[in-house]
């Protein structure tokens, strides 16, 4: 063991800083450590609050130094070491005030894991260690190193969250909380509740915290994924099972995020590491091919890198040349999508060229392009097109020397900070600001994503739907669109102007009648493309349309925005829409004095249940002119049906009771006494219906009567109107019947045409002639009794093929 001391003098003003010195106590302990100068302000390490929780609760006694500035602590040699190490670093950029924060807080940390050890027998102090250590090279600010350093311990030591934030700051101790709920739901957890509930709910559930931190505090993910690397750094320790299972969520969420928030060096680092341990086999293989290949790859990297800088600097292109071999697993992804084995992969080396200005950009692709002959299709411009996650640079590919191919990535120092820091280059600049320097226009990009997350979970109902929104919107295919503004926004491949408006506001998509993409009226469902412009004509007043949610109309991609439309209606409380409808109903039946209950109009709107009906009702799905109308409609028939049936029965009864009426029995009104009606005088074979009268019985017309039709239009009429046929049985009757001649006139035309139904049998009750001088035409009537459509077409037929009669018809009315 070394002792490491503090000490310090507490007799300047508060506002004053006392200098702190950890050293090694014992003579001959470490030569080689330095003593490391840390200012430190002047305030005991405990509050009386902290005095009297490591009493009460905490079974490590309280410290001798607890209420002295003065204190020596015994440090395991390996963690003074590295704690060193960390501090060394440190001082290189974090100025003195807060360097001493982090100090506590590892000092804390320290006291509170004390005689803990990891699985892999490692002093637990080891793991915040790491975790902030990494965090430092992404000059995170001196609350997030704190917070990293004390992650542990309210989960761990049940330490007080409220000392934290005593001790410390808020923003600390929101961070270490934010930490702590997802160390809680870690769907890994063994000791998680609800262990019969399925994996893949548990897993929704932990994406669910996982993003809801994010929202409070986007450094809360930042120290998650640095934790994350560490364990998969120290994995070994866990058994094959669990192994596998945290390199696939790692591989499945946490690269992913780390992508997405533009933390390139995470991202690698996680996917490798996870690849590991899911695929050893295939691991090693390309790491030990990677190995064979390296002296020969490493050669030609170093003459292509040095022709680059030189050709650079020939020019007066003020830049830096590196140059970096592709990640194991980018490699197996790309043998495994060509279908290829390593021997064939040819652009395992790539190379970053990092200017001071983004002219120098353009000016060194131009360079680069003329020393070797660029491959078509793979230059990307991130530069005038950034990516949502702050990332720039131009990405190009050649076929460099010796025929290989090979990546290029063009950007400035400023665009190489953003795409290796993402988000944590944020806080980055936030302390340049702190220390007085010039803000960095590049580094304030607000991140969209983290607040638009946050929405999403305060809407979500289900657990299972929030992990199904997460694997569709964030770890698939995007499209990239700009606002009126030049505003870049990431939507899922095959977004609508309606994905695009709820993205942008959800009351700007509840508000959205239309849209314009690069200048043209489009229709809602259209797919946006890469590069669309996208502008939203909204009404002043309005909701969605559940049209929306229809999947095979294609309006919306986005579960955000489905989940917004469908929580639009659902927020139309269920309970005060059906007290609503309840009271409409009422309130319609009483003004029209109708008797229905409300079953049977549950009913006529064809709802299973009284409450669905009132519900439509009160959402004003049903309205109240057509709930009116549907009413009066049903009442009003049912008193026609009432008048019929009444009117039905009197005409049976008259029938019984009158033999000797003169009239044809129809069949389908059995028992009911018929007549032809006068005005289309219908005949057996006519297609007919029938008209119940008072008093008559039924008058039988022709289907296309227009006397009929003119009564279809009197209300109440139609339900009088009823179908028939003919009773074949009857066969006795005779109708009369008139036709009309027309021919050119003749001597004998009219004996012709009269003998043609003498002929025939038929009784003629009545004939005559006309003749038109101007133009010889004879016109004939005849008026004849007959049996039925088949004798008449006889007779018709046998008179149109007489000498020079030109048509035959039969008159009606």
């Amino acid at each position: 063991m070394a002792t490491a001391v503090a000490t310090g003098s507490d007799n300047e003003p508060r506002a004053t800083e006392s200098v702190y010195e950890f050293r090694v106590s014992e003579s001959g302990d470490s030569p080689d450590l330095k003593s490391i100068p840390i200012v430190y302000r002047s305030e005991r390490l405990f509050t009386p609050a902290m005095r009297q929780w490591f009493r009460a609760a905490h079974p490590v006694p309280l410290p001798d130094y607890a209420d002295s500035d003065v204190f020596e602590v015994e440090f395991d040699r390996d963690v003074l070491e590295v704690f060193n190490r960390f501090m060394l670093n440190l001082m290189d950029t974090m100025p003195p005030p807060r360097r001493g924060r982090v100090v506590k807080a590892f000092v804390l940390a320290h006291i509170l894991h004390d005689g803990v050890r990891r699985k892999t027998g490692e002093p637990y102090i080891l793991h915040p260690l790491a975790v902030a250590d990494r965090l430092r090279t992404l000059d995170m600010d001196a609350d997030c190193l704190s917070a990293a350093l004390l992650h542990d311990v309210v989960e761990d030591a049940e330490f007080p969250l409220a000392e934290i934030k005593r001790c410390f700051s808020p923003a600390v101790a929101e961070m270490v909380n934010g930490v702590t709920k997802l160390q809680r739901i870690n769907v890994l957890s063994s000791s998680m509740q609800d262990q019969d509930r399925e994996p893949s709910q548990r897993k929704a559930e932990s994406l669910r915290k996982m993003f809801v931190a994010m929202v409070d505090d986007i450094r809360v993910v930042i120290i998650k994924l640095a934790d994350r690397i560490h364990n998969m750094q120290t994995l070994d320790g866990q058994t094959p099972l669990k192994r596998k299972t945290i390199a696939s969520e790692t591989l499945e969420i946490y690269a992913p995020l780390a992508n997405r928030l533009g933390i390139g060096q995470f991202k690698w680092e996680l996917e490798d590491l996870s690849f590991r341990h899911l695929d050893r086999e295939a691991y090693d293989e390309i790491s030990q091919a990677m190995a064979q290949t390296r002296v020969v790859r490493e050669r030609w990297a170093n003459s292509t890198r040095d022709l680059i800088q030189g050709e650079l600097d020939n020019v007066g292109i003020k830049a830096e040349v590196t140059g970096r071999p592709k990640h194991i697993y980018s490699i197996y992804k790309k043998m495994e999508r060509k279908g290829i084995p390593f021997s064939e992969v040819y652009d395992i080396q790539g190379f970053r060229v990092v200017t001071s200005k983004v002219s120098d950009c353009y000016a060194a692709l131009g360079l680069i392009h003329g020393l070797w002959r660029p491959i078509p299709g793979e230059f990307d411009d991130y530069i005038a097109n950034p990516k949502e996650n702050m990332y720039q640079s131009l990405h190009t590919a050649v076929i460099g020397p010796g025929g290989n191919s090979m990546e290029v990535q063009i950007r400035t120092r400023e665009m190489h900070t953003v795409a290796e820091l993402g988000v944590a280059s944020h806080w980055q600049y936030k302390e340049q600001i702190r220390a007085g320097g010039p803000p960095n226009k590049e580094l304030t990009h607000k991140v969209a994503l983290l607040r638009a997350l946050m929405e999403w979970n305060q809407d979500e109902a289900d657990a299972e739907e929030y992990v199904n929104r997460i694997q569709s919107d964030i770890f698939k295919d995007r499209v990239y669109v700009f606002t009126p503004v030049g505003e870049v926004i990431d939507l899922p491949a095959g977004s609508t102007p309606i994905d695009f408006a709820y993205h942008i506001h959800t009351e700007l998509g509840e508000r959205c009648r239309g849209a314009k993409v690069n200048g043209m009226i489009v229709q809602l469902n259209y797919q946006l493309q890469n590069g669309d412009q996208v502008i939203i004509i909204s009404a002043k007043r309005g909701g969605p349309s559940r049209d929306w949610i229809n999947v095979e109309a294609g309006y919306v991609r986005s579960q955000r925005a489905r989940q917004k439309i469908m929580s639009y209606f659902r927020k139309q409380a269920r309970e005060s829409s059906i007290s609503h409808g309840r009271l409409v109903v009422d309130r319609e039946l009483k003004r029209y004095s109708v008797k229905y209950g409300f079953d049977e109009i549950a009913g006529m709107f064809n709802y299973d249940s009284v409450d669905d009906f009132l519900a439509a009702v009160g959402y004003a799905d049903i309205t109240v002119p057509s709930l009116v109308k549907n009413l009066l409609d049903r009442e009003r028939q049912e008193k026609e049906e009432e008048e019929l049936n009444s009117l039905i029965a009197s005409e049976r009864r008259r029938a019984s009771g009158n033999q000797n009426i003169t009239g044809v029995l129809i069949q389908g009104e059995g028992g009911l006494l018929a007549q032809p009606a006068g005005c289309c005088k219908p005949l057996p074979g006519d297609d007919v219906l029938g008209y119940i009268t008072k008093g008559k019985g039924i008058t039988v017309h022709k289907a296309e009567c227009s006397n009929l039709a003119a009564r279809r239009e009197v209300p109440g009429e139609e339900a009088r109107i009823v179908p028939i046929q003919w009773n074949e049985e009857r066969s006795d009757n005779f109708y009369n019947v008139q036709i009309e001649v027309k021919a050119y006139d003749r001597a004998g035309l009219l004996r012709d045409v009269t003998s043609v139904v003498a002929d025939a049998k038929i009784n003629m009750l009545h004939a005559d002639a006309t003749v038109d001088s101007r133009d010889s035409i004879a016109t004939i009537h005849v008026e004849m009794e007959i049996r039925d459509i088949p004798q008449l077409s006889r007779v018709v037929s046998q008179i149109e093929r007489l000498p020079n009669v030109r048509q035959v018809f039969r008159k009606v009315g």
